[in-house]
């Protein structure tokens, strides 16, 4: 089973992290590969552009394929959206000169707007009351209104930089994204795609938890308990060689909470309080 993963660019050291954290380690590295075998036999990894990997999987080249949501969007297959990666997050937006005349979708009638996502673009305009030219480019989408080819243009931004950089204003916006896992329809509920997309989301899931374990005097519980709900309740053991009045309590606790929790709990009585990281969490 082949998974298509980014070949370079700002999502292609995420994604490969993703995969050696799940477990698919990289068969000597990915660099300047076109594919490359994991250590699990039956799964092999394809490097490929990150617009190409949606044909990729609808055409059977591969059978999973970690991508951007708006590259999918934009080629318009029919894939099976398995789970939110939760990285390369960024949005498609609107956005015309500040000192221009197009202050929303209505002022386009007749307009032109230029985008790396004609598909995307046409897919907005179509349920909006203006169906403005749409040109194609290549790169460079935030100079086309400065040398007028278009009124406007719709265009990738994560933090408004480069739009604010060239005086451009957002409109509206397009389309949120965000790095995602597909399958071919043919193969999403097949057990080998499963078992990874079940590998990638424990990863995403531990993901800024912690595992605390400590040592708790048993008639002190119901106390620990209002601090640390946990899950679904903490995990309570008896200690080995004991005498019965402790027992072992485990529970995972968002990190942003660690801090305050500790205090909690010493003075609910916790002793021998130990903080660990959580590789995988399959919930």
């Amino acid at each position: 089973m082949r998974i298509a993963v980014p070949n370079k660019g700002r999502l292609h050291d995420p994604a490969v992290e993703l995969l050696e954290r799940a477990g698919l380690h990289i068969e000597g590295g990915a660099d300047r590969k076109l594919y490359a075998d994991t250590v699990d036999p039956d799964v092999s990894v394809l490097f490929a552009r990150a617009a190409d990997i949606p044909e990729y999987v609808a055409d059977g080249a591969a059978a999973l394929g970690i991508t951007g949501l708006d590259q999918v969007k934009e080629s318009r297959v029919d894939l099976v959206d398995l789970l939110d990666l939760e990285f390369g997050r960024c949005r498609l937006v609107l956005a015309s000169p500040e000192d221009g005349d197009i202050d929303g979708v209505n002022a386009l009638v007749n307009g032109t707007v230029a985008t790396e996502f004609p598909n995307v673009a046409a897919d907005y305009f179509a349920d909006k009351p203006v169906s403005p030219e749409i040109v194609e480019v290549s790169g460079a989408t935030e100079l086309t209104p400065h040398v007028e080819i278009a009124d406007a243009i719709i265009d990738i931004t994560s933090t408004g930089t480069t739009l604010r950089m060239n005086r451009l204003a957002v409109i509206d916006e397009v389309l949120q994204s965000s790095v995602h896992l597909f399958a071919a329809p043919a193969v999403a509920d097949d057990p080998k795609v499963q078992q990874v997309a079940t590998a990638l989301e424990s990863v995403l899931a531990a993901d800024g938890r912690r595992y605390l374990m400590m040592n708790v005097p048993r008639a002190n519980l119901d106390d620990i308990e209002d601090v640390i709900p946990g899950m679904s309740g903490p995990t309570v053991m008896d200690i080995d060689n004991g005498d019965g009045e402790k027992v072992a309590v485990h529970v995972v606790v968002e990190e942003r909470e660690v801090f305050e929790t500790i205090t909690k709990l010493k003075a609910a009585g916790a002793s021998d309080i130990l903080v660990t990281e959580i590789e995988r969490l399959v919930e």
